[in-house]
């Protein structure tokens, strides 16, 4: 995509076939069968895409990305693979995070970390030994022990090797090089370009089911989360890859190549 920024964007160039990992929500059961189940059906070229949601809800955000993290050393050993060829996506999980990291800037912590918490967070802040009752705690007292607390958080990252660059690594959206592809965590609003879309790449507004013939020339649109049915879809031009991960549901993965069409799928 012209005029992309590497640092928001990610470009999956010389690919034939991409495997997506839709939303795993913290369920560290269903991801170690995926990548057992993945492993076998590698082909030499592939790329691989996690499209965000990786964390949140589930009991298990930190055995999760160390999961990650251990199948992207391994995908990336094999010949022929560069770094460029695994990416992982910012979903709405991964975007509390990091607003949780800013929280003595917001209008008002309080409502705002209560928000999140029932939205997924509470579980993330567990898995990293975190009592959230301790950030409300904060969130009354004002600023300065907010910030002592988020700083805590940080350091709570920096304590798992490679976490603190995994959320550093992910990006908002991906695409293929020749614009067949587009790869999001959670949504598309149909009226904005790509480069404007901002979070509607992970808080849909109902845009992405909207769409029903190809948008702006990409022949397929792929997502990982649907947020309001965990439910798994596919029409011409658009795939939903969420199986309620995390929710007791399934975790699925599929392959596309670059007319748009299913070459794989797994469920899990």
């Amino acid at each position: 995509m012209t005029g992309s920024d590497p640092q928001v964007f990610a470009t999956l160039a010389n690919a034939t076939r991409v495997w997506a990992v839709g939303a795993v929500h913290g369920d560290i059961d269903k991801l170690q069968a995926l990548h057992a189940a993945l492993a076998d059906r590698l082909q030499t070229g592939d790329r691989l895409i996690y499209l965000g949601n990786i964390i949140g809800f589930g009991p298990s955000s930190v055995p999760v990305i160390d999961e990650v993290l251990t199948f992207r050393r391994d995908f990336l050993a094999r010949h022929g693979s560069f770094v460029t060829d695994h990416v992982i996506l910012r979903g709405a999980q991964e975007e509390m995070w990091r607003k949780l990291s800013q929280l003595q800037f917001a209008p008002a912590p309080g409502e705002a970390l209560g928000w999140m918490l029932e939205h997924g967070v509470n579980a993330t802040l567990a898995s990293y030994g975190v009592d959230s009752r301790d950030g409300l705690g904060c969130c009354r007292e004002g600023a300065v022990s907010i910030t002592r607390w988020t700083t805590g958080l940080g350091a709570s990252v920096r304590s798992h090797a490679g976490h603190d660059e995994f959320f550093t690594a992910i990006r908002r959206a991906a695409f293929t090089s020749g614009g067949e592809l587009l790869f999001t965590a959670g949504g598309i609003d149909p009226d904005r370009p790509v480069s404007e879309q901002g979070d509607s790449f992970w808080w849909d507004m109902g845009g992405f089911a909207q769409i029903r013939e190809q948008w702006r020339g990409y022949v397929r649109l792929v997502r990982g989360c649907d947020a309001r049915n965990h439910q798994p879809e596919m029409n011409e031009v658009t795939a939903t890859l969420d199986g309620g991960a995390g929710f007791g549901g399934n975790l699925h993965a599929a392959c596309f190549t670059l007319d748009g069409k299913p070459a794989d799928w797994i469920q899990v």
